[in-house]
């Protein structure tokens, strides 16, 4: 059997700092094996397409096209668009993350062992100065990731839904690629309806990735706030119920709230109380896993990062609430 197609794809804006060693990493890869690198670039400004054009002069296997809508989920879909012709697989780069060497090679021999449609892996945060190590530690804690699977699996399964890898184009064409709406949460939202129209997906214990997280606190609570905001969207499109542990993050920003209404009784700022020893309680057990004041850290990091997912969750959910009870009137007007 000929050596399978590949379309690797590349989303990027403004990874200047990351892109170069992205393309070192994947070069042996490129060069061995029928694989096109097509980075989809959404408008960086710090000189990520320069460093990528000076690339293309030097090789024969990468290509640079824009990407307007600027998310990852539109990336994709406007690379196979333009490239996926006769591919039998796509696999997905994350910029600012680490690869092993045979990265790209294990997933193939994963998809054709297992004949998944998907091949997901498992995600390692890692980080570069206090506070990012300390943010690292709390997403790769289970209070923090809330024992997700492609965060805390060591071997291979099957799942319902993964870090995204490597996928069949053939069944990423099927479903229809992914919800370029989505801005966060593209892929639990891809993987449902790959599940639902029989498709099989698998988690990797043969590889996985080293990612590299926000690197402030302002840019982490945006992150978890639009996680929860796509989550709550991925829920409301598909009519699904929440997992019993997003229900409990989606209870945490109401429960906090309750603390305004301290001053008529003490017992209003429980929930803000218990949250707060858990982030302290969950800091000291980091702590001593890890030896180091970053695991202390970690704590009340996590209890932020699930206090701003729930944030987003009902500010999506009330939101779309709104909207659809002003069409609903509009309609009964009409």
């Amino acid at each position: 059997m000929s050596d399978p197609k590949v379309l690797v794809i590349v989303p990027t804006l403004n990874e200047a700092a990351h892109i170069g060693a992205v393309l070192d990493q994947l070069a042996p890869f490129a060069k061995t094996g029928e694989a096109l690198v097509v980075v989809v670039d959404g408008g960086s400004r710090d000189g990520t397409q320069d460093i990528v054009t000076q690339r293309m002069a030097q090789t024969d296997w990468l290509r640079l096209i824009d990407n307007p809508l600027k998310y990852q989920s539109a990336a994709i879909n406007l690379a196979v668009e333009a490239f996926g012709a006769g591919c039998d697989y796509l696999i997905r780069i994350d910029a600012h993350s680490i690869y092993p060497r045979d990265y790209c090679e294990t997933l193939i021999a994963e998809a054709e062992a297992t004949g998944a449609a998907s091949v997901t892996v498992t995600m390692n945060a890692v980080g570069q100065g206090l506070l990012q190590k300390a943010i690292a530690v709390a997403q790769n804690s289970r209070f923090g990731n809330g024992s997700s699977a492609h965060r805390n699996r060591s071997e291979g399964a099957w799942v319902d839904h993964g870090h995204h890898a490597l996928m069949r184009c053939d069944a990423f064409r099927a479903v229809g690629g992914y919800d370029p709406g989505f801005t966060h949460n593209e892929d639990a939202e891809l993987d449902h309806r790959l599940r639902m129209a029989g498709y099989r997906i698998w988690l990797s214990a043969r590889t996985g990735i080293d990612y590299l997280p926000r690197q402030n606190l302002r840019g982490l609570i945006r992150q978890y706030y639009l996680f929860g905001r796509g989550r709550a969207r991925n829920l409301a499109k598909h009519r699904m119920r929440p997992a019993k542990r997003q229900m409990i993050v989606a209870a945490l920003l109401p429960g906090l709230a309750l603390a305004v209404l301290s001053p008529l009784h003490w017992v209003f700022a429980l929930p803000l109380l218990l949250w707060a020893l858990a982030c302290v309680a969950v800091g000291v057990m980091l702590a001593r896993e890890t030896r180091s004041l970053t695991g202390f850290l970690a704590g009340p990091l996590a209890g932020l990062m699930q206090a701003a997912w729930s944030a987003g969750f009902w500010a999506q959910s009330l939101t779309a609430g709104a909207k659809a009870q002003r069409w609903t009137a509009k309609e009964g007007k009409a």
